[in-house]
């Protein structure tokens, strides 16, 4: 009797032992980020946005560009819940209609900054010499440039051309996408280099070099899965930066023409009437403030989850 109870804390503590090994690292990433809880309302409200740029002008199906100058500058109302634009455009269709070009910029552009800022950054951590240190010095380069000038510069060169090639929805959507992606590459590289430094010393590395695995095998199927904890946590911010960018290229006028309503040519075609119509600015304001603030909130429910020293 006496050794049963000797041996039952011992045997308990190794089945507790055993059932926490059984727990994969991304059960518990989940498990943390759950218990973030202004992350998870982040996730909440981001979802919900999506869903109502979704399907919203297939529910309030009200054409974007219908002018009716009898409703100009209109407050809300049950006919425009959100008010009316100088030209009596409904201000919901404009916002729902622009939403999906507003959170479309933003997912393509982190989507081609974090594949750029992978390739630059896994090449420049597997190498040595000069190979590392001429990527470097190009990042190094990218980071030093004026961004918004350049941004400026580089859209009204190439948006008329792109325009007559792709048509001037699609023309400039790709790229405005090009172009933000082409300047939010940088710290990713940065991130993923040093991510490759500190890995592929490490044991499992070392293993899969001694049993003849290729450079490109080890990066693809070693290094790289366990560094994308912080790639995945950069890709947020990237989004939340990538719309803001758009919304400031549209605010200054070489975003998208009028007859597209983005959130950010919105309060581009709303800043002279701010004192008459304040309803015009309220809106895409709104919508851009929660987009970046949801996906900030993200970010940091990510950053704690996937960070193996937090303990929450």
């Amino acid at each position: 009797m006496a050794g049963s109870t000797l041996v039952s804390p011992i045997a308990s503590a190794q089945a507790r032992t055993a059932s926490a090994k059984r727990v994969s690292p991304w059960r518990e990433a989940w498990r943390r980020f759950r218990r973030h809880r202004l992350a998870v309302g982040g996730v909440v409200v981001l979802g919900l946005m999506i869903l109502a740029v979704a399907i919203g002008p297939l529910v309030w199906s009200v054409p974007i560009n219908e002018i009716d100058f009898a409703a100009m500058l209109q407050g809300p109302s049950l006919a425009h819940p959100l008010g009316t634009d100088d030209l009596g455009q409904d201000i919901l269709a404009r916002m729902l209609y622009g939403g999906r070009i507003s959170l479309a910029v933003g997912l393509a552009a982190m989507a081609v900054a974090i594949f750029v800022g992978i390739v630059i950054g896994a090449i420049a951590g597997i190498s040595r010499g000069s190979v590392d240190a001429a990527l470097m010095w190009l990042t190094d380069l990218f980071l030093s440039l004026p961004q918004l000038p350049l941004l400026l510069l580089l859209i009204y060169l190439f948006r008329d051309p792109l325009k007559e090639i792709a048509g001037p929805e699609f023309g400039i959507f790709i790229l405005i996408v090009i172009v933000i992606g082409g300047f939010r590459w940088m710290p990713v590289a940065r991130l993923v280099r040093a991510q490759f430094f500190s890995l592929r010393e490490k044991e499992f590395v070392e293993a899969a070099r001694a049993l003849g695995a290729s450079v490109p095998r080890q990066v693809v199927r070693h290094i790289l899965p366990n560094s994308l904890g912080p790639v995945i946590v950069a890709a947020t911010i990237d989004v939340a930066a990538a719309i803001i960018a758009e919304s400031t290229l549209s605010f200054l006028g070489l975003g998208f023409p009028p007859d597209i309503p983005t959130w950010g040519r919105m309060l581009f075609d709303a800043k002279d009437n701010i004192d008459f119509a304040p309803h015009w600015v309220l809106a895409p304001g709104t919508a851009i403030f929660l987009a970046v603030l949801t996906i900030n909130f993200i970010g940091d429910g990510l950053r704690d989850a996937l960070d193996p020293r937090k303990v929450m």
